[in-house]
């Protein structure tokens, strides 16, 4: 049994080690928004947050398991800012248009460094079965089924005609991922744009 100052030696151990993960997860959800989970190495983020190269490996190990806590993190950050500020909305039609909005300043702002996070990494692992993959995709399908859920509610209350709303959640899904590439390219439409398509799509 660990005496009393043992045990406090632990926890500010085990808090150093939390505070240094996040500041190392901080940093990589950015990074990964800008070049990619590939580019996620030790030794850049090493040298990105000034922390030694071993200390990082010795709180994520592998490669593998530093993606998989950047996506974790990403997801966490996500929903923060853009699901769960739309539930104090009524489920349905203002819900949904709510979370179109808030993703909107999710991306417009932006909270990542590159952008709409899901849309920077899919395309670099849609490819590549494995555990990085299915974290991406199960983060996406949480996301559209969001989506879907809020369009079946507003049919259901008759704030919108009957409509299949996995096709649409799908659909509104592909124009915010255009939309984003079109923010990063300059396209000062680009937000007016997602607007009006939702509009049509509920019209």
């Amino acid at each position: 049994m660990q005496s009393g100052a043992e045990a406090q030696v632990t926890d500010k151990r085990l808090l150093r080690g939390a505070k240094t993960r996040q500041l190392v997860l901080s940093q990589a959800v950015d990074l990964a928004s800008l070049e990619g989970l590939g580019g996620l190495s030790f030794g850049r983020l090493a040298t990105d947050t000034g922390l030694s190269k071993a200390g990082i490996q010795t709180l994520f190990r592998t490669k593998e398991t530093l993606q998989l806590a950047t996506i974790e993190q990403a997801r966490r950050l996500f929903i923060d800012a853009v699901v769960r500020p739309a539930q104090v909305e009524p489920s349905g039609a203002q819900r949904l248009r709510a979370l179109v909005e808030r993703w909107i300043e999710y991306a417009a702002t932006p909270l990542f460094a590159g952008g709409c996070f899901w849309t920077a990494t899919l395309a670099e692992f849609d490819s590549v079965p494995g555990p990085i993959r299915d974290a991406l995709s199960a983060t996406k399908v949480e996301w559209i089924t969001a989506l879907a859920d809020e369009l079946r509610h507003a049919t259901e209350a008759g704030e919108i005609g009957t409509l299949d709303a996995d096709l649409v959640a799908f659909q509104i899904d592909a124009v915010l991922s255009s939309a984003n590439t079109a923010m990063r390219c300059g396209d000062a439409a680009a937000v007016d744009k997602i607007r009006r398509s939702v509009a049509s799509f509920l019209a």
